[in-house]
């Protein structure tokens, strides 16, 4: 151990810690500190920062003695007036989402606002390099901080006000909003839930979750991506210090593979057997300290016999390839067939075929997987930041071998996911030592093993082939669609359903003959990733669009408004669309935009709300009545930063009347709250029906009663839809989705060629929360401007070309462009109020978008993602930044 003595938010301190740590583990571990937040250990994310004798560094990346004798101020120590003012300022311009980076932005903007520069966007922006959002697209920050400027040198509190730009009905261009605004309840723009809390710092994450006797442990990740492992030596390690246990699959008492659709996914390889990714987990060490854990890990000796990997889906289904899965390498075919193909080919006027190629992307959620799990004598708790509770709590108990009722499963609201945490990450290891040790046990990730880990977005090669009429009415659509699953099947055949799905995109086709396919390999798992395949499919069919467009003689909004479906027309999957198809009011709204830009490109955007395929979408609100005159409700959908927590509290504001404040709302495996996972866009929709019902009881017991004379009951409202069809159903009528989101976007380039602005009309349905809708939106077009022109997880051999948070391409807060959205509210008869869900839509139809944009402004049309070879990309710092460097050989056992 060691000891490093310095002044710590005003107050003089010495710490002890064991060599080896960072500056950041200092104060996270040693001093109790847990604002900074450790989001990659890579000097990248900015989520650490902290002041160093009054400048802004990344706590990662200092050594403890460089800061012996100085100054090290975190948000904590900041003038409380100060820290409350930008968090109020924060929270009033939706600039708090998931939260995670929030702290370390804050401090730094601090900074900023004390030399005056608060509304210097370019100098905001300059500071702001060195940090990543992946959640608001760092638009509301610029607000939240040009707000806080207006008053901090006096000190504040804020004037009472919205948000500076909100305008989000389209006022601007002569639209107006369908419903009157509100202050409380639904339809208002209402603080995020415990906002001024995430923003502080004072909402603890799972790595932030202490509980006595506490172990810490580290995964030991496979060295290749296909090979039999011979044995696995845990001797070195532990004979180290503070080393409690090795656990491997001989310890697992349970079901060794989970899976949410197909349990396929080994928790731990076991001898004798392959592993099929770089990302699988042979073994767990459990330690005294999370230093301990991993450098301890390193030690753990695997000898293997290496076998070729297959990395690419046509190698998977090639004659002769190995089986990777007992069933074969071809996971999921789904295809939808409607009308003569042929004939309608054969008639047309105008014919394209072209192939479209879409990459592999990473998530980069800031918050690394984490998982606390603590046993109470036959009972277990885990606090979890997974997208499904209840899923959690099932896998977890099978691989346990105990019943579901002995585990409980609690939602940590968490750093971001985006359906990178739908799948079992951690929860299962972690529980099972937990298990074993008889003692609380933490686990948390770095941020190498977290890109090594969880499913990413699927690489897809999409080859089409449509054709028109002479006046541009779509006559077919032929697309044969194949997608890289991975090594395990996570969600990736239902990923492939929806893609086939969504390959007409929101137009109306008279024939449809379309085929897609999952495919394992040996590259990392694909899975859910915001858009859930419907992405790549949009990408293809708006270049579809284009370049029939061109053969026909129209511009972009031309052939789409003669093409968009209206209500009673059929979707691809053969649904007929009901009163809530509002695709074509989005494309009005946007129309004057496009017309009056030479330089705009367009796109349109259909997504489903509800998981449907003949699966069952279900919400569940339970509300209890506590002392004082305070509600505890209970959902078991997760909330990620996308704002449920407070949309629920808005229901029950609007059918109670009762305040907000008296409101308090978790995540939880509570068997009255069952759900599944939270995805699809589906939480707003069903939980403000479930929400709906359960609030009404409540209301309607107020009627004979007051609230203290309720302490105790308990109010449970549930909305099921089951009406959905599967793929394969026999039916005149399939009804493949319960609702569907709808959204148009226009991208406008600079004289230069780089995206200077984006206007996106979006169909929400009901705004519940206008601020909650814009910002996910907005957060959503940010990520589909890097999907479009530079993010990329590049593999090679299996294994990615880079660990790095730098080298994923990630747009910076300078690479942002103007973005404009307007809001369309045509109300859909299944989601509460009219509600539809807006959480994916947001970035469908945006790499579409661009893509006409680049080939309006140099005539060249490009059809394989990211558009790197672009000046729009050019222009961008993610672009400049890019250098991949070679991975290490054991990423799973590195320290920290």
């Amino acid at each position: 151990m060691a000891q490093v003595s310095f002044t710590l938010n005003g107050q003089a301190v010495t710490a002890t810690y064991e060599e080896g740590m960072h500056l950041l583990e200092v104060l996270r571990l040693s001093c109790g500190i847990t604002s900074p937040k450790n989001g990659c250990s890579q000097g990248v994310c900015g989520s650490c920062t902290v002041l160093l004798d009054g400048r802004p560094v990344l706590a990662c990346q200092k050594q403890p003695a460089e800061v012996a004798g100085r100054t090290v101020t975190t948000l904590e120590g900041l003038p409380a007036a100060k820290r409350e003012l930008l968090a109020a300022a924060f929270v009033r311009e939706g600039a708090v989402q998931c939260g995670f980076c929030t702290p370390g932005i804050m401090l730094r903007a601090a900074c900023l606002l004390d030399r005056g520069k608060g509304k210097d966007r370019t100098a905001v922006a300059r500071a702001l390099a060195a940090h990543l959002c992946r959640c608001t697209g760092y638009l509301r920050i610029f607000d939240a901080i040009a707000t806080a400027a207006e008053v901090w040198e006096s000190g504040g509190p804020l004037p009472p006000g919205g948000p500076r730009r909100g305008d989000f009905f389209g006022e601007r261009y002569g639209l107006h909003r369908t419903t009157p605004p509100v202050e409380v309840g639904v339809g208002a723009n209402a603080a995020r839930y415990r906002g001024v809390e995430h923003a502080c710092g004072r909402h603890p994450y799972v790595a932030d979750l202490k509980v006595p006797g506490m172990l810490h442990a580290a995964v030991v990740l496979a060295q290749h991506p296909r090979a039999r492992v011979l044995a696995i030596d845990a001797s070195e390690a532990l004979a180290r210090p503070g080393v409690v246990r090795v656990l491997t699959a001989a310890d697992v008492p349970g079901d060794r593979y989970v899976g949410i659709v197909v349990k396929d996914w080994p928790v731990f390889v076991a001898v004798g057997e392959e592993t099929r990714c770089v990302g699988d987990v042979v073994a767990l060490v459990v330690a005294e300290s999370q230093l301990r854990a991993r450098r301890a890990a390193e030690l753990v000796h695997v000898a293997y016999q290496v076998l070729p990997p297959i990395t690419s889906p046509e190698e998977a289904l090639a004659e002769g390839a190995p089986a990777l899965h007992p069933g074969g390498n071809l996971l999921e075919v789904c295809a939808y067939r409607r009308g003569d193909v042929d004939a309608a080919l054969a008639t047309s006027a105008h014919v394209v075929r072209q192939r479209f190629t879409t990459q592999r992307i990473e998530h980069a959620f800031l918050e690394p997987e984490a998982c606390l799990a603590v046993p109470a004598g036959d009972r277990l708790t885990v606090y979890s930041q997974g997208q499904g509770v209840h899923a959690d709590q099932e896998q977890i108990a099978a691989v346990l071998g105990l019943p579901t009722a002995a585990i409980t499963v609690e939602g940590v609201a968490c750093g971001g996911a985006f359906g990178g945490k739908e799948d079992l990450s951690i929860q299962a290891h972690t529980a099972l030592a937990a298990h074993l040790t008889g003692r609380p046990v933490r686990c948390v990730l770095t941020r190498e093993q977290s890109i090594l880990l969880h499913p990413k977005r699927h690489p897809m090669t999409l080859d089409y082939e449509a054709g028109c009429d002479r006046e541009g009415h779509l006559t077919f659509v032929r697309a044969r669609i194949v997608g890289d699953t991975g090594a395990y099947a996570s969600v990736g055949g239902k990923v492939l359903e929806r893609a086939a799905g969504h390959a007409c995109g929101p137009y109306r086709v008279r024939a449809v003959d379309v085929e897609a396919r999952a495919v394992y390999t040996n590259n990392p798992p694909c899975g859910a990733m915001r858009g859930f395949g419907v992405n790549q499919a949009a990408f293809a069919i708006e270049g579809i669009l284009d370049l029939l467009a061109q053969r026909v003689g129209l511009d972009g909004y031309d052939i789409r408004e003669r093409n968009v479906l209206r209500p009673g027309d059929r979707f691809a999957t053969g649904q007929i669309m009901n009163e809530g198809c509002a695709i074509r009011q989005t494309l009005e709204a946007v129309r004057h935009v496009y017309k009056s830009s030479p330089r705009a490109g367009i796109a349109c955007g259909i997504k489903n709300t509800g998981i449907g395929n003949g699966l069952e979408d279900s919400g569940r609100v339970v509300i209890r009545v506590l002392p004082e005159g305070r509600l505890d409700v209970v959902v078991g959908f997760s909330e990620m930063g996308q704002g449920l927590l407070t949309v629920v509290r808005q229901v029950i504001v609007e059918e109670t009347g009762l305040a907000e404040d008296a409101i308090d709302v978790r995540t939880s495996s509570d068997e009255r709250a069952r759900c599944g996972m939270t995805t699809a866009s589906r939480a707003t929709a069903l939980l403000t029906r479930a929400g709906q019902r359960a609030a009404r009881q409540l209301a309607e017991a107020l009627g004979t009663a007051s609230l203290a004379e309720l302490v105790g009951q308990e109010f449970c409202g549930e909305f099921v839809c089951d009406f959905t069809t599967a793929p394969d159903t026999e039916t005149e009528d399939p009804v493949t989705h319960m609702a569907f989101s709808y959204a148009t976007q226009v991208v406008i380039l600079d004289e230069g060629g780089r995206v200077a602005k984006v206007v996106a009309a979006h169909d929400v349905g009901r705004a519940v929360n206008p601020l909650a809708c814009v910002g996910q939106i907005e957060g959503a077009i940010h990520m589909g401007l890097g999907y479009a022109l530079t993010e990329e997880l590049p593999c090679d051999g299996g294994r990615p070309r880079s660990l790095s948070l730098k080298d994923l391409g990630i747009l910076t807060a300078a690479d942002m462009p103007e973005v404009e959205v307007i809001l369309v509210e045509v109300p859909d008869p299944v989601g509460g109020y009219g509600s539809k869900g807006v959480g994916e839509i947001g970035l469908v139809p945006t790499a579409a978008a661009v893509a006409s944009a680049l080939a309006r402004f140099d005539g060249i049309r490009r059809t394989s993602l990211p558009l790197r070879d672009s000046p729009a990309a050019r222009a961008t710092q993610a672009s400049r930044r890019l250098g991949a460097a070679p991975a290490p050989p054991n990423p799973g056992a590195r320290a920290c």
